[in-house]
């Protein structure tokens, strides 16, 4: 069993393995331990050949790679607690960093991340997210790989340019969603985001490794600038845990999980999410205990967590709540509430009162019932606390088991490129339309011209026969005059 720690009667608290997949919570102010009670259980995983996936927001969680040192404040926890066989050790770790800076890229593809995963990173409304769903089914219906934003960005393009076709099986597409889609896009790739996007995607499974020790690798992805961007930060997060929960298959309750999440900063993931993708990671959360995944919320109040999602954690570990404002009295009060009460205890006003590196815990029995709550003093961990320097971070790089798995960028033939050609063929066609019709054209007119010129030589007269006409029409009109005058001339007798 894992050991968290003990109470003040020396009476230890462990976590039972086969209840680690029923989820948990890790919650207290900012400053009260809780990145160590996090490192203790993670480091208590991988003893047991559990792999661990965790992210370090403030970036001194790389110390979990290195073996800790002694010091007087360690030794007197220890003595305590009353651990017998306390031994600092270093852990097996792999580093990423969706920057590629601090770790190995993790990235994943348009397809794979979904419509109503991107809507939300990229704040859409209804609208929009209508129009993204139609450019996802089409290009699935086309075979269309949507890899990077470039090929999200040439499908929209393509859907504004045809959407009078499109219009007459999907609905109407505006130009105005599309163009709104589309600026949304560029916020994103200015921010970073598109480093997010591309391949070699991540493949689950390499971060579900044990060492040659039998140990699970402990997975740290370094979150410290990527926090800069809290929604591409929490999508990132649940798309991975939705990758989980389609990729594994089923297995029931096992006797350990097969993997332990743990979520930090886990209200960046509730604020502001519409309610459909609330209700999905609901659904995520219940369903993926069976596929022997346990997750661990960090965050500061159990408040942040919504209901639905905060009654399926069931091992609760509550560090100190300080108390200021009516909020934050109503939220100790909610925490106090939260646990299966000890007649010993004042839980609602033990909160307020514990120290750094003490904590209310509750985890759950045999049979899946919580603990009456315990005041617990957290073991301390057995490996470093703190960061690790840059020489030391390299060496553990250097020496990953997925090292040049995805430290190079690939960009294969995908949407854009498709797209791309089909647009150059048809200008192409369009210029030999134009050119053939063209050609058409100055024909015609050179016929016509022809024409009208075979018509103006047919009706000149040439010089013999406008003389001979005009002779003719002059002898007439005298010839007249003659035959007037004498006629009149035999009426009037002749000179």
């Amino acid at each position: 069993m894992l050991l968290i720690g003990a109470n003040p009667q020396q009476k230890q608290i462990r976590l039972k393995p086969q209840m680690a997949n029923r989820h948990g919570l890790i919650a207290g102010a900012t400053g009260t331990g809780k990145t160590v009670t996090m490192q203790v259980l993670a480091e208590g995983f991988s003893k047991m050949g559990v792999p661990v996936f965790t992210a370090d927001v403030k970036g001194d969680l790389s110390g979990i790679a290195s073996a800790a040192g002694s010091h007087p404040k360690i030794d007197e926890r220890i003595e305590k607690i009353g651990i017998p066989d306390y031994q600092p050790h270093d852990n097996p770790v792999i580093f990423w960093d969706v920057f590629g800076k601090h770790g190995h890229p993790v990235r994943t593809t348009i397809s794979e991340m979904g419509p109503i995963l991107l809507s939300n990173l990229l704040e859409l409304n209804d609208t929009q997210e209508g129009v993204l769903h139609i450019a996802f089914d089409i290009a699935d219906e086309q075979g269309l790989l949507l890899l990077d934003i470039k090929d999200l960005r040439s499908m929209l393009n393509w859907l504004s340019d045809n959407r009078k076709e499109i219009m007459r099986e999907y609905g109407n597409v505006s130009p105005q969603s599309v163009a709104a889609i589309v600026r949304r896009l560029l916020v994103l790739e200015n921010s970073g985001g598109d480093q997010f996007f591309g391949e070699p995607a991540l493949n689950i499974q390499d971060m579900m490794r044990t060492d040659t020790s039998g140990r699970g690798l402990i997975n740290i992805l370094h979150s410290k600038e990527l926090m800069l961007n809290p929604r591409i930060y929490s999508t990132f997060l649940l798309w991975l845990l939705s990758e989980l929960f389609e990729e594994m298959e089923e297995v029931g309750d096992p006797d350990k999980p097969r993997l332990v999440f743990f979520f930090d900063e886990a209200h960046l993931l509730f604020e502001n999410a519409p309610k459909a993708l609330l209700d999905r990671i609901e659904q995520v959360v219940r369903l993926i205990r069976s596929k022997g995944v346990g997750v661990f919320f960090i965050t500061q109040h159990p408040t942040d967590i919504p209901d639905d999602v905060l009654g399926q954690l069931g091992n609760r570990i509550q560090h100190a709540l300080r108390a200021f404002t009516p909020r934050d009295f109503k939220a100790v009060k909610t925490a106090a509430e939260t646990f299966r009460p000890n007649p010993e205890l004042d839980t609602e006003s033990l909160i307020t009162q514990l120290g750094v590196g003490e904590a209310l815990v509750s985890v759950l029995d045999e049979k899946g019932r919580p603990s009456i709550v315990e005041q617990t003093l957290i073991c301390p961990p057995e490996s470093r606390i703190g960061p690790l320097d840059d020489k030391e971070r390299e060496t553990v790089f250097k020496a990953s088991p997925v090292h040049g798995l995805y430290d190079e960028a690939v960009d294969r033939e995908s949407a854009y490129e498709i797209l791309l050609a089909k647009e150059e063929q048809l200008k192409e066609r369009q210029q030999k339309e134009m050119e053939e019709a063209k050609r058409l054209r100055e024909k015609e007119e050179k016929a016509k011209a022809a024409r009208k010129k075979k018509t103006r030589r047919s009706n000149r007269q040439g010089i013999g026969e406008a003389f001979l006409k005009t002779l003719v029409r002059t002898l007439g009109s005298n010839l007249g005059k003659k035959l007037l005058r004498g006629i009149l001339g035999s009426l009037t007798g002749s000179k």
